[in-house]
């Protein structure tokens, strides 16, 4: 891939440009070229996105770094709002770049087309091969060439109240349509009598979630054309996907229009409301904080599920459960898979200390420590580490047949700039779905083809 990193132009509240021109993708060095024993150790900085990388890991990247090459990793957070931004100013300064990046899945197809991170086709086999989680692996290529390989993944399933399902004569749903059937019975009846209560509570604006019901009814978000993306929201299966959608943000949700996928688990714990009610229906008088029966959430969200005990929640099997959105095939409905890539920044000074790094992280001890610590690891060999729970079962089953967003060159241009929030806040105001979605294609398409 011979590309310029140039003018690449992310739409954001303030237009931001990946500035300084640049060559294209750095070329992988050969096994030949590699550093010898007696080259000065590389000191190389890692950036990673958020918090989910526990501490315990971090200590062991840094620690094994030192002890294989004699150098130092230095590791710095940087939080998901920034991160674009952020690289989108540091890849292309070569004094300032981070050597290697932690990048959102759906982030990488924009850094990898301008030619931001290496070619590591060369260690494709040795960090995992086939291996490797296939749908996170083509968002990181370009031309038949790996630039970003999968860090680790998450899916998402339902968390639900037993006891409220129970209350309202409703069972565990084994197909799409019965969920969304069961979700609008359980509103209707209310069990809890809560004001404000939803059978599923699901934001407004909520599309990473959303997105479900179009990939499960045969939709998607964009397609390839001739080499051109298109936006295929007004796809005719995208558009079943999205009026079921409707009929649940109208029928089942009391969720703000305006809520996105931050923190659902408040609201089906939401302990105010939920304890004691059922012997005492005035004492949730002037308490009507959302509460939801079902919730939809990334797997590791299980932690801040449960009763509270002291400052902790402490999950109860007896009023907690979890389930995969099922489809209508007799297979999980495709749900988006949140997760990360990984990559060396294609004017990092340091290739060889950051191939060393990567190696480290590709390797059997670590992919096992990210499922010991509940992150899906990169290569399947090592999944069985997640362990044999009703979570871990729910995230390897809800993952084994997830999507990804497009990997169209603009996608992060697409999600930077609020476009698919406004979207579907409109879809659940009333708005005409047919409509709202030939309005949004047309604005979609172009950008993403944005390079």
């Amino acid at each position: 891939m011979k590309k310029m990193l140039s003018a690449i132009t992310l739409v954001t509240a303030s237009a931001l440009a990946l500035g300084a021109c640049a060559s294209g993708p750095t070329t992988s060095p050969s096994a030949a070229g590699s550093a010898s024993a007696s080259a000065a150790p590389q000191n190389i900085k890692l950036w990673l996105a958020g918090g989910d990388t526990p501490d315990a890991l971090r200590d062991y990247l840094k620690t094994t770094y030192k002890t294989k090459t004699g150098g130092t990793l230095t590791i710095e957070e940087q939080s998901w709002g920034d991160l674009v931004t952020k690289l989108t100013t540091a890849l292309p300064d070569a004094n300032n770049t981070p050597d290697v990046v932690e990048v959102g899945n759906t982030q990488s197809p924009t850094f990898t087309n301008v030619g931001a991170f290496s070619d590591v086709s060369d260690l494709y086999t040795t960090l995992g091969g086939d291996k490797l989680l296939q749908s996170f692996v083509e968002v990181g290529k370009v031309d038949g060439k790996n630039y970003t390989l999968p860090y680790y993944f998450g899916s998402r399933y339902m968390f639900y109240r037993k006891d409220i399902y129970a209350a309202a004569g409703v069972s565990v749903p084994k197909t799409l349509d019965e969920f969304n059937t069961n979700v609008k019975t359980i509103t209707t009846k209310n069990p809890k009598n809560i004001k404000d209560f939803s059978g599923f509570f699901i934001g407004g604006q909520d599309w990473r979630n959303g997105i479900s019901w179009i990939f499960a009814n045969g939709g998607d978000l964009a397609k390839n054309e001739n080499g051109q993306w298109v936006s295929t929201l007004s796809d005719p299966n995208s558009i079943k996907g999205l009026t079921q959608l409707q009929d649940i943000f109208t029928n089942a949700s009391k969720a703000p229009k305006t809520a996105k996928d931050e923190s659902p688990w408040l609201y089906i714990n939401d302990s105010d409301v939920i304890k004691g009610d059922a012997d005492d229906p005035d004492k949730v008088t002037g308490k009507t904080s959302l509460a939801a029966a079902t919730i939809m959430a990334p797997g590791w969200a299980h932690w801040s599920i449960g009763d509270l005990k002291g400052d902790k929640r402490v999950w109860n099997d007896d009023k907690f459960g979890v389930l995969v959105l099922p489809g209508n095939d007799g297979k999980p409905a495709p749900v988006f898979a949140g997760g990360s890539n990984i990559g060396i920044s294609a004017k990092s000074k340091n290739q060889e200390g950051s191939r060393e790094l990567m190696k480290i992280i590709f390797s059997p001890e670590y992919q096992q420590m990210l499922g010991k610590n509940g992150l899906g690891p990169a290569n399947a060999d090592y999944v069985s580490s997640l362990g044999d729970d009703q979570f871990a079962k729910a995230l390897i089953e809800s993952a084994s047949n997830s999507k990804l967003t497009p990997a169209a060159p603009g996608w992060a241009a697409v999600e930077a700039s609020g476009k698919l929030e406004e979207f579907f806040s409109k879809v659940a105001e009333g708005g005409d779905v047919t409509a709202l979605a030939k309005e949004y294609d047309a604005m979609l398409s172009p950008m993403l083809n944005a390079k």
